[in-house]
């Protein structure tokens, strides 16, 4: 069976919020299932698994893209999220909870962000319409890192597997220094990005041209509005849900590209191609993150939707599925024994690729 043929398995990207409304709805060690089944459950699941490296043919490509389940299924995330975020402020509001559940919930929370609230924004962001931006900008919200459409499209794309890209995770580089960097710098970067639009479109800075004056005004609108209405208490583990998602967001980006660089010619940089993103056909890694993982052709060719984005044979491809080398990469000494040799086996079986 073919992963890629099969519109419904992407249907287990509900998996998430099933697994958070189920935490929320808990108490005690119960609260951290969502954790547990993502983060512990499918991680040794893949461990065993062997991803298909299957691609549609051009016309699978196309009635793929005339399928409109694979919108709906991503266009439903925005309203999920919503319901999602008015339940936990609840929950999280409820006097009788014990501090060991509270943060059980905002850790459930925080997975949705990270995959509902980033990951289908992620996903929406690269689309054309109005609307599908619009949702995104929406999703993106809900974890107060609205600047990230700004950067990521602008910013990350152009200067991917560089060291100018902040987002690019450097050789011998850990997680925690890489998250520092990532998140200060894509920060500062958005707010260039848009600088040099309006300069470039005529605009003055201080105008409701300005995104990113508009995302952090949202921003700050909806901190004083769940303040407001829900209190000091509840707003400080909703900013700490917030943060995990970021967290979440960060590793992603650290394992994408580590220790991959394109190569500089004649003072510009390389296209960017399938070898400078690491790749993963895990399967449950692929369809809870909707194609994430086959990262390598999402870099490669940015406007290609999730259900057609395909595997390359010479692309990086990584052990095990993003959610275990997510976790692995917490662990620095142990990512770099298991990457630092995934990396020299590429730079002595790939020509032209320049990996650290």
């Amino acid at each position: 069976m073919h992963l890629k043929t099969y519109p419904f398995l992407y249907l287990l990207v509900f998996l998430t919020p099933i697994l958070v409304v189920f935490s929320l709805s808990s108490t005690g060690i119960f609260s951290f299932s969502t954790v547990a089944v993502l983060f512990v459950i499918l991680p040794a699941i893949e461990l065993f698994t062997v991803g298909s490296t299957y691609n549609l043919t051009k016309e699978e490509e196309l009635f793929a893209l005339d399928n409109r389940l694979y919108d709906l299924i991503l266009y439903s995330l925005v309203p999920i999220q919503y319901a999602i975020l008015v339940y936990f402020l609840v929950k999280i509001g409820n006097s009788d909870s014990d501090l060991i559940t509270q943060i059980g919930y905002t850790t459930a929370y925080g997975m949705s962000c990270g995959i509902l609230g980033i990951n289908a924004a992620h996903e929406l962001g690269h689309r054309h319409t109005w609307y599908e931006q619009w949702m995104s900008k929406s999703l993106l919200l809900t974890t107060l890192y609205m600047h990230f459409f700004i950067e990521h499209n602008r910013g990350h794309h152009r200067r991917v597997s560089t060291m100018e890209d902040p987002a690019s995770a450097r050789y011998g580089e850990n997680v925690y220094a890489f998250h520092l960097r990532s998140i200060k710098g894509s920060w500062l970067s958005a707010w260039q990005l848009e600088r040099q639009k309006l300069d470039k479109n005529g605009h003055s800075y201080w105008s409701l041209h300005n995104e990113m004056l508009i995302f952090q005004g949202l921003q700050i609108l909806l901190v004083i509005c769940i303040y407001l209405v829900f209190g000091g208490f509840v707003l400080l583990w909703f900013l700490s849900s917030a943060i995990i998602g970021i967290f979440l967001l960060e590793t992603v980006n650290y394992i994408e590209h580590y220790g991959l660089q394109r190569k500089s010619i004649n003072g510009k940089y390389e296209r960017t191609m399938p070898i400078h993103s690491w790749n993963s056909n895990h399967p449950f890694g692929r369809l809870i993150l909707l194609e994430l993982s086959r990262h390598s052709d999402h870099h490669y060719m940015a406007n290609r939707k999730y259900q057609i984005l395909r595997h390359f044979d010479e692309s990086p491809q990584m052990p095990t599925g993003y959610p275990g080398m997510m976790v692995l990469s917490l662990i620095p000494i142990l990512w770099f024994k298991v990457m630092h040799k995934q990396i020299a086996k590429y730079k002595s079986t790939s020509e032209g690729m320049n990996l650290a």
